[in-house]
């Protein structure tokens, strides 16, 4: 009996347990239906945007980021960007596998089998959590994408808690739309590498100066690595913890088997070699003032160019790509040929030329009073960056005078590199306008593409533009656009011969006449030609051929020929006093071997939009300036400059025996230095002087312009010449039909009229020429 009622409890228990497990399993499968309903339900609340921000599917098709302008040359080289964040974006097939190895070995190893969101990876974080013993995070390389492209700034537990589930939903949406491929790219291209550098293109050019798709494995280890904290394995800044880095990321790419352990050995001892690191600064590198001169042409276009959104664009947002003229190469040759003139010789010669402080206390100033020294000086300070900045804080006057006569460490400017010293801020005013500054512009005179654009001797510390903002007094230059004018409006040519004897204008206003004066007295009295005349540059023919054609007519022609700037017209602009930049010089000097037509030199070709969609083409506008006879006529003339005129150095001293056709000019006091040289293929115009007029050489042995500017056009041209990849032509100038080589020969075609003339009576050669 007692056994009956042992057994009925055990009974009535056994079913009580199994009552109350089966409760359990239906409350675990209830509690688990709920939560996977409440997790999607969540999913859905969030896809749809009821928690908060969704990114469209347009959105998820066209991710925003900041992405750089890139500046392109002619031969398809990066000269530079203009960014908020330096960011370009890539496709997966320039990314070096060793890139794709290294991420997914490191950030996802199973990104390939995932969806969006590592299920294992997760379970693995929650054990972690449980457990205390963490073994890794749980989110994929897609989620890091999501991140990077929607990023929202939450600050409760529960917005965290939200936000993590968004960048499941969108990864989930991302694995839709595109191809893993796609996302590894994308996930490149949205990464920072620390010393602002965004993106692998250009954390691949800051830290190696390679392309992503040339990087090897330790590089793009590195780079991976650096993913984790920027900054802190950063390898310029924080070597050997780069190195520990770069270690474990080989690690993770030994043990998943896409590096053996041999490899592995050999590569962790690797040295991580950083000499290349360039942090990206628009003030260095190839073409700074050619840059900068684009900035301010690119933020025109924006302004007037919409995106389908009804936008305008951005240039520091969009993405832009900017194809231009420049060729690397040539402007690589223009900035070395300033470099080593004005490097090695022209300026070490002119601190020598006012090295004598006793002689000339007031050195490089010429010729100035103290008051006069004084007003050049205070506008250098007021011009300066340390001035502004005072002047923005409202720093009283006297305050601001005390700074810049108070001895401070400073870092200054010098050909051999920035030199470290002491000294006030005003002695550095004057330190600075003791140098000779540049302007040098090289066209293609049947484009109108400019090849090469050398602003300044070093943007990162003077900043002024000597090819477009510069405007400088010509010299004899000009002399070119009278004799011109003169053959067009007289019917002259190169051989035609005019007295070299004064001429003389009236002044309005009872004034004196004014007569031009020639530098020498070579050959005066005498009839002469007009190719002796202008490789010469005798003032007495300028002079002679204005009084002919008058200065309107110049004026007019030059107008024809793209010069802007103001001109006034009296007769003394024969010899060069009209201030134009290297801009309009040598695109009018261009106008001669383009057979007379001026094609407005340009500086781009077309602009992309980031996709590569062509948003704009230019060429170069067209204008009937002269004719092709008058044209050739005066690459005669000027190739009388090179052969025996003030040009002749060119051949002497460089051995250039090219066709060439040039131009010398030297203004007053040696102020402004010119050379005009002109080939059949190849025009390029070169100004030297300093920031000051009234700072100069002394000697017009020193400062005429066959010794300041020409030797930059020479060492130029001489590389130009050299580099078979450029391949200028180094024939003549095209004739005009109807023409021989001997057209003009002056001084056979002199000997012939004399042997005609010796029988018969002489008249006064200067009769009937309205001197």
């Amino acid at each position: 009996m007692a056994t009956d009622k042992k057994l009925e409890k055990k009974k009535k228990t056994a079913k009580k347990e199994n009552t109350n497990i089966n409760r359990i399993i239906r409350l675990m499968w209830f509690t688990f239906i709920g939560l996977v309903a409440f997790v999607g339900l969540l999913f859905y609340s969030i896809s749809i945007g009821w928690l908060g921000f969704m990114p469209s599917f347009e959105e998820l098709e066209n991710p925003k980021s900041n992405l750089a302008s890139e500046i392109y040359s002619a031969d398809q080289v990066l000269l530079g960007k203009y960014y908020i964040e330096n960011r370009s974006n890539i496709h997966f097939d320039e990314l070096s596998p060793n890139l794709v190895e290294a991420l997914v070995a490191t950030e996802d190893a199973r990104f390939y089998e995932h969806s969006g969101v590592d299920l294992r990876a997760l379970m693995r974080v929650f054990k972690g959590v449980i457990t205390g013993n963490r073994a890794g995070g749980g989110s994929t390389i897609t989620q890091q994408l999501a991140k990077n492209l929607f990023p929202r700034e939450e600050k409760s537990k529960l917005q965290l808690v939200t936000q993590k589930f968004k960048e499941w939903v969108i990864a989930t949406k991302l694995e839709y739309n595109y191809t893993k491929h796609e996302i590894i790219a994308m996930y490149f291209n949205t990464v920072t590498f620390g010393s602002n550098s965004y993106g692998i293109k250009t954390a691949s050019k800051t830290y190696f100066a390679k392309l992503p798709s040339e990087l090897n494995r330790e590089e793009a280890s590195m780079l991976v690595g650096m993913l984790k904290a920027p900054s802190y394995y950063n390898p310029v800044r924080n070597h050997e913890r780069a190195l520990k880095r770069r270690e474990i990321v080989l690690s993770q790419q030994r043990n998943y088997k896409y590096i053996t352990q041999q490899e592995y050995d050999s590569l962790r001892n690797t040295p991580l070699d950083m000499s290349r690191y360039r942090r990206a600064d628009h003030k260095v590198g190839l073409a700074t003032y050619f840059r900068e001169y684009l900035r301010g042409e690119m933020k025109q276009w924006c302004k007037t160019h919409y995106k389908t959104d009804g936008e305008p664009y951005n240039l520091y947002r969009d993405g832009l790509r900017i194809y231009t003229t420049i060729n690397s190469k040539m402007q690589r040759y223009a900035e070395e040929a300033v470099a080593e003139h004005l490097g090695e010789d022209l300026q070490p010669a002119f601190f020598k030329h006012w090295s004598n402080k006793k002689r000339y206390p007031n050195a490089p100033f010429f010729r100035l009073t103290k008051k006069e020294t004084a007003r050049i000086m205070r506008s250098g300070m007021k011009r300066s960056s340390r001035y502004y900045w005072m002047n923005v804080r409202n720093a009283p006057q006297d305050s601001i005078d005390l700074v810049f006569n108070t001895p401070t460490h400073m870092r200054v400017f010098s050909w051999h590199g920035d030199i470290d010293t002491v000294m006030t801020p005003m002695d550095s005013v004057l330190y600075y306008k003791s140098f000779l500054q540049t302007g040098v512009m090289s066209v293609e005179p049947q484009t109108g593409y400019v090849r090469a654009y050398v602003g300044g001797i070093d943007y990162h510390h003077f900043q002024y533009d000597h090819v477009t903002k510069g405007k400088r007094q010509v010299g004899s230059t000009f002399k070119p656009f009278v004799y011109a004018s003169a053959m067009q409006e007289m019917g002259y040519d190169p051989c035609t011969e005019v007295p070299n004897i004064p001429v003389s204008f009236p002044m309005p206003d009872g004034q004196p006449l004014y007569t031009p004066k020639n530098s020498g007295d070579d050959r005066e009295g005498e009839m002469v030609s007009l190719q002796w005349a202008l490789a010469n540059s005798v003032n007495y023919i300028s002079a002679f051929l204005i009084k002919q054609v008058k200065p309107g007519k110049v004026i007019e022609l030059a107008r024809k020929m793209g010069v802007k700037s103001n001109i006034d017209p009296v007769p003394a602009i024969c010899l060069g006093t009209p201030s134009l930049s290297v801009y309009e010089m040598v695109g009018a000097t261009a106008t001669y071997p383009n057979k007379g037509v001026f094609q407005k030199p340009i500086f781009i070709t077309r602009i992309e939009d980031k996709n590569g969609n062509v948003l704009e083409t230019f060429t170069s506008e067209a204008t009937d300036a002269l004719d092709d006879i008058t044209a050739y006529k005066m690459l005669s003339l000027m190739e009388g400059v090179v052969k025996y005129g003030t040009g002749v150095r060119l051949r002497l001293k460089y051995k250039m025996k090219q066709h060439i056709a040039g131009k010398t000019g030297t203004t007053d006091n040696n102020s402004d230095g010119w050379f005009m040289g002109l080939t059949p293929e190849l025009v390029t115009g070169v100004w030297v002087g300093a920031e000051d007029r009234s700072v100069h050489f002394r000697s017009t042995h020193l400062g005429q312009g066959a010794n300041m500017a020409l030797p930059i056009w020479a060492l130029y041209m001489k590389r130009v010449y050299a580099d078979s990849t450029i391949n200028i032509s180094q024939e003549p100038f095209e004739m005009p039909q109807g023409f021989t080589e001997n057209e003009y020969d002056c001084e056979s075609i002199k000997e012939k009229k004399d042997e005609i003339n010796k029988d018969n009576p002489v008249h006064d050669e200067f009769d009937n020429l309205g001197i």
